[in-house]
């Protein structure tokens, strides 16, 4: 039976793909940082392992933790932001966590998961962001946030070259009602994971390497 991997579970979006799926009668499994996130996870029915994607050491672990699984679906969730513009410097341990968890926690993975999705034939999918893309940049507001996420883009799109059984994408979830997003986005996590998994569904081979949106447009410019 072929599963779904959703990488960083233990909350918000993350733990309503779970949610979403897990309803639909799919296998999942999910990866979480601490108890709390694993009671959470396992309350909806799905798998859980614990991975901290900022550790590289943890994530080495994945690969045979997953041995024998085929991946139809993947999904890299985890991501951190800090809200400073461009008039503060990020600070070295900001610029660390940032970087760790959303780049160097996606590509530690990309070789220990995307095999199991290029067996599959499957898709393997980087939550990123619409801040990302440098061709329509309004303000410097969260500029290591949308550092972090454009070089997500180019990691994934690079990546994309090694694993041609597998379809590599980048998705932007909207503005959505999270820890991160806050109160007033206009987006609530339900109806963003609804948006991402069409667009998931919609995937194709034409789509490798891009940048596409929770409504299912795709990214011209980046």
């Amino acid at each position: 039976m072929k599963s779904i991997l959703i990488i960083g579970a233990s909350r918000g979006i993350g733990l309503e793909l779970v949610r979403q799926y897990t309803e639909d009668g799919r296998r999942v499994i999910a990866t979480v940082r601490d108890d709390a996130g694993r009671e959470r996870v396992q309350a909806l029915g799905a798998d859980v392992l614990t991975v901290d994607v900022a550790n590289p050491a943890s994530v080495s672990g994945l690969a045979w933790q997953l041995d024998g699984e085929k991946l139809d679906l993947a999904i890299y969730v985890a991501g951190i932001i800090r809200r400073p513009n461009a008039l503060t410097p990020p600070t070295q341990q900001d610029f660390d966590a940032v970087m760790h968890t959303n780049v160097l926690g996606a590509m530690q993975t990309i070789p220990q998961v995307a095999p199991l999705v290029a067996d599959a034939g499957g898709v393997f999918a980087f939550l990123s962001s619409s801040m990302s893309q440098i061709g329509s940049v309004p303000n410097s507001d969260s500029w290591l946030y949308r550092t972090s996420k454009a070089a997500l883009n180019m990691a994934v799109a690079a990546a994309q070259h090694n694993y041609p059984g597998a379809t590599l994408v980048t998705i932007d979830p909207g503005w959505v009602q999270t820890d991160m997003g806050g109160g007033t986005a206009p987006l609530t996590a339900q109806d963003s994971v609804r948006g991402l998994r069409n667009t998931l569904a919609s995937v194709t081979p034409a789509d490798k390497g891009r940048l596409l949106h929770h409504d299912g447009r795709r990214a011209t410019h980046w």
